[in-house]
């Protein structure tokens, strides 16, 4: 599907995954780290396996080049089970949508990633790329060891927009929480 190849192999371009909390057109200032940056949550369909193993490979070559054969105490990483209690965000249980069948990731970076969509035209309308939006996305592992935390994340590179998809979040859209009001309606009689 993609032409493009990969440069190292920490580098990964996924399948198409599903967009949760999409922060891709404003930095957002983030405690931890004390940057502005822009994140993305990716949901990672179990079923595709070219995409997890890709996924995995990174993990092992970013962990490998920082520790060579010696897996730190207290190791982790941004790769999560959405099956697996342990690791899902608070508000959310085992068995919850969209979460079961996928692994996750949290990405982050403070340089702006490249939007397109299908026909690779770039994407600068914030309504036109939503949590629940189909993509795919271009990825880099790196090493961390910071303040007794250690392991290995992706740094978000790259977004190509594809569908679509049902809005995530809970946030409903106006057109259907509300009804068309008249100006003659009987409801409107207090306004008088």
């Amino acid at each position: 599907m993609t032409t493009a190849t990969t440069a190292s192999p920490k580098k990964v371009f996924t399948g198409v995954v599903r967009a949760s909390y999409v922060n891709v057109f404003n930095t957002k200032f983030n405690d931890l780290s004390g940057k502005d940056e822009y994140s993305l949550m990716i949901l990672i369909p179990k079923k595709d396996k070219e995409t997890v193993s890709k996924i995995k490979k990174a993990i092992d070559f970013a962990r490998e080049g920082k520790w060579k054969d010696k897996t730190p105490k207290g190791f982790s990483t941004t790769f999560k089970d959405g099956d697996d209690e342990e690791h899902l965000p608070e508000a959310v249980e085992v068995g919850d949508e969209p979460y079961t069948g996928h692994y996750f990731m949290n990405l982050k970076t403070s340089t702006k990633p490249g939007i397109v969509d299908r026909n690779l035209d770039k994407i600068i309308d914030e309504s036109t790329f939503r949590s629940g939006d189909y993509c795919r996305i271009s990825i880099m592992a790196f090493a961390y060891d910071q303040k007794g935390n250690r392991g290995i994340s992706f740094a978000l590179h790259n977004i190509q927009v594809l569908k679509k998809g049902e809005p995530l979040g809970g946030q409903s859209r106006a057109e259907d929480d509300f009804d068309v009001v008249d100006e003659d309606d009987d409801d409107m009689d207090f306004l008088d």
